[in-house]
């Protein structure tokens, strides 16, 4: 089966956040190794991006929620760890030979 976002054809996750939110996920993450040179660039043009579009922020934490909400079953499925039976060394009262 395949999705399509607006026209785009979406095919890992990260495609549907980036088709969801109009921008690379990298935008707002960075990416490893980056300069200093390179990430204040990269934020400039987040503010410029939250600039143009105030409701941005408010747009992308309502994504979040839903795929939370969608997907709670298995973000929170948390098992308790069960504890492996103690193993206890019998007790000798008496004297030492």
């Amino acid at each position: 089966m395949r999705s399509y976002i607006n026209g785009r054809r979406a095919v890992t996750r990260n495609d549907f956040i980036e088709l969801a939110l109009g921008t690379p996920v990298e935008l707002w993450l960075g990416v490893d190794g980056e300069s200093e040179m390179e990430r204040a660039a990269r934020l400039d043009a987040a503010r410029d991006i939250l600039t143009d579009d105030p409701g941005m922020p408010d747009d992308a934490i309502r994504i979040a929620a839903a795929a939370i909400d969608d997907h709670a079953a298995e973000l929170f499925n948390v098992v308790p760890l069960t504890r492996p039976a103690s193993r206890r060394r019998p007790v000798r009262k008496g004297a030492a030979a």
